[in-house]
């Protein structure tokens, strides 16, 4: 029974909760009374824990009869699907020091994912790397992964504390020497080679890392989060209940749609329900031992805060790399067109901005006599037209206004607006490219939206410069600058889905993407900025940055798969618009971060600074970006020469 809705039509993952089970060899009951209780799906171990391939006697091991919790035929294929999650055997040890145990292990492994995968389950859980080395281990399920079919592999790794704080008895302990869970999962994925079919399942504590350092599992793929009863607390009733920073973990692996595992036994004494429901009993009143903790989680995912409008409207976009456009080489469709047109936001952001570059350039006492020269450079279906007429209206000025357009079938719909509207005695309509266009008379003011993700990458610059000539000395322009900014991330989807492409190619291009999955390791930092109008006779759209990047020392060490990059506009004044994080313009949808990936994921150890280095690079035909990493490890510099990614003059 799912733990809710956290908005209408909720379909994430994380609202169906499992529980973790013993061994059990009548799988059917074990289910019916778990999915009675209102638990989802079951967290089971498929093998008998007393089996070891080298105690069976020469019969057991002809027969080939092996210990497992039932047979495929006990249940149906759809049931061993939906609602188990295989786990493999704890006691499985691959980089043991004693022979059998290694060998054993493997067999074991090997026989076990080859039954989950012919039960057709979703995923199954991986016991935590033991010892001091997991090469073995990972050299085995390398092996496995060849042939795996679609099943993901989740590696248990508990969440555990640096070693500055008190360690937690958990069965699944860190290896001996190891002070940070992460690095034992980023060594056993980079010996899996960033597999995506590899994924995380972490084990919650009662004590938790710093939030820092809780944060960078956001960037990876976590696929469950597994609650012991011992993590909870009790409160004034008697009920189970999660700690302040267990509650906001708890809820972020909600909005991650990662799902939760009960475990363990129930250790509070909850009075007994003065009214059971038909939701949460069975025949003769009975109600499931570990009921309180899966009603005390639905209860949390109930009260989340609604996803607000935007956030429903961009499901769909989120993790998704998508190519930036390029708005000079090609001609905008229609429907591109109406999904920018409806963000409401941005064009009221252009009409303040008009409305108090009118104020200032015409003087009250002028307002009915003086008509100011307004060019919509790039005016595609019209919006900024529109908003500019509503700031005339507003300011009770007067207007003139070109508008300027290069997509011959932009204009037609320009046209038919403008005969609609009855703008003819206003709008001046040009089918022209606007750095060939030689305008009749020059503007007060100038209007455009060529601004990109990354500020400048759909040449905003080599456009306005082209436009400039027909800009009075005084006139302004809007926008009058804009800067963008960069941040390391871990993305690991993202990084899996471009290494999926199997290419230099995909490295080597900056995406658009609604980053979701991702964490976020150090502030960002600003890094190119262009003004306008800009006059300067040794004007260069060519632009170098060297950044330096420190992430916090409780954060851990991290793996940074790329660069999330944003950008902050001064419209005019104090109009601006952005998505830069920390000014972000509210409810704004036209735009979503960019993404540099890197070739070869960087490890940054705890105190060791991240240096990144960033060119804009322009050549006669194209402009293009390079980047590379040289601290804490040198990489490659991305994109040389634009040989992968270029936005085309």
């Amino acid at each position: 029974m799912p733990l809710g809705e956290k908005y209408a039509g909720d379909k994430s993952k994380s609202r169906y909760c499992g529980v973790e089970t013993d061994f059990d060899d009548d799988i059917p009951n074990l289910l019916s009374f778990n999915l009675h209780g209102g638990f989802d799906f079951l967290l089971a171990t498929l093998m008998d824990p007393d089996y070891r391939p080298s105690l069976l006697d020469d019969d057991k091991r002809r027969s080939r009869a092996l210990p497992f919790a039932g047979s495929d035929l006990v249940m149906s294929p759809s049931q061993w699907s939906s609602h188990v999650v295989g786990k493999i055997s704890a006691w499985i040890d691959m980089d043991s020091e004693d022979e059998t145990i290694r060998e054993d292990s493997e067999i074991a492994l090997k026989q076990e994912i080859a039954w989950a995968s012919h039960l057709s389950l979703q995923a199954c859980l991986l016991p935590t790397p033991k010892g001091t080395s997991c090469a073995n281990y990972a050299r085995c399920l390398n092996q496995i992964l060849q042939n795996l079919g679609s099943m993901q592999l989740w590696l248990r790794i508990p969440l555990d504390k640096s070693e500055d704080d008190e360690k937690e008895a958990s069965p699944n302990h860190l290896r001996e020497g190891q002070t940070d869970s992460w690095e034992l999962w980023n060594s056993f994925r980079l010996l899996c080679e960033h597999h995506n079919q590899l994924s995380v399942s972490l084990d919650i504590l009662s004590s938790l890392p710093s939030p820092s350092s809780v944060a960078r599992w956001f960037g990876e793929p976590v696929r469950a989060a597994i609650i012991n009863t011992n993590s909870f607390l009790t409160n004034a009733r008697g009920y189970p209940c999660l700690s302040k920073r267990h509650q906001r973990l708890t809820t972020a692996f909600f909005n991650h749609s990662i799902q939760i595992v009960i475990s363990g036994q129930p250790v509070h004494n909850v009075p007994s329900p003065s009214g059971l429901t038909s939701e949460n009993q069975v025949e003769g009143g009975w109600r499931h031992p570990l009921r309180p903790y899966l009603d005390y989680l639905a209860h949390l995912y109930k009260t989340m805060d609604p996803l607000p409008e935007q956030e429903r409207f961009e499901l769909g976009y989120r993790d998704y790399l998508q190519s930036p456009l390029q708005p000079l080489m090609d001609n905008l469709e229609a429907q591109t067109y109406e999904i920018f047109e409806k963000d409401t936001v941005k064009y009221s952001q252009y009409q303040r901005a008009v409305a108090k570059a009118l104020m200032d350039r015409v003087p009250d006492e002028n307002a009915s006599s003086v008509i100011t020269v307004l060019m919509v450079v790039g005016a595609g279906r019209g919006p900024l037209v529109r908003a500019s007429l509503q700031a005339a209206e507003e300011t009770d000025r007067k207007l003139k206004i070109y508008a300027v357009e290069k997509n011959p079938n932009a204009v037609v719909t320009l046209h038919s607006l403008v005969k609609l509207e009855g703008w003819e005695e206003i709008v001046t309509i040009v089918s022209s490219d606007m750095r060939n266009w030689e305008a009749p008379e020059k503007a007060d003011i100038l209007v455009s939206e060529l601004l990109g993700s990354f500020g400048d990458n759909e040449l905003s610059p080599e456009c306005l410069d082209g436009a400039l000539r027909f800009l009075k000395e005084d006139g302004i322009s809007i926008p009058s600058s804009y800067t963008s900014f960069v941040q390391p991330v871990t993305a690991c989807k993202l990084y899996n889905d471009i290494k999926s492409h199997n290419d230099l190619v995909h490295f080597e291009t900056a995406y658009v993407v609604k980053l979701h999955r991702v964490a976020r390791l150090a502030p960002n930092q600003p890094v190119f900025t262009f003004t306008h109008p800009e006059y300067s006779t040794k004007k260069s759209n060519q632009r170098y940055k060297k950044l330096r990047f420190d992430i916090q020392s409780d954060t851990g060490s991290t793996l940074v798969h790329g660069f999330a990059g944003y950008f902050d506009a001064t419209l005019y004044k104090d109009v601006h618009l952005g998505i830069e994080p920390s000014t972000a313009t509210p409810n704004m949808f036209s735009w979503f971060p960019i993404f540099f990936p890197l070739r070869t994921p960087i490890c940054v150890q705890p105190g060791t600074p991240l240096e990144v280095h960033f060119w804009r690079c322009c050549g006669s035909t194209k402009v293009w970006y390079e980047w590379c990493v040289t601290s804490p490890a040198a990489s490659p510099v991305h994109n040389t020469n634009g040989r992968s990614y270029w936005v085309g003059l």
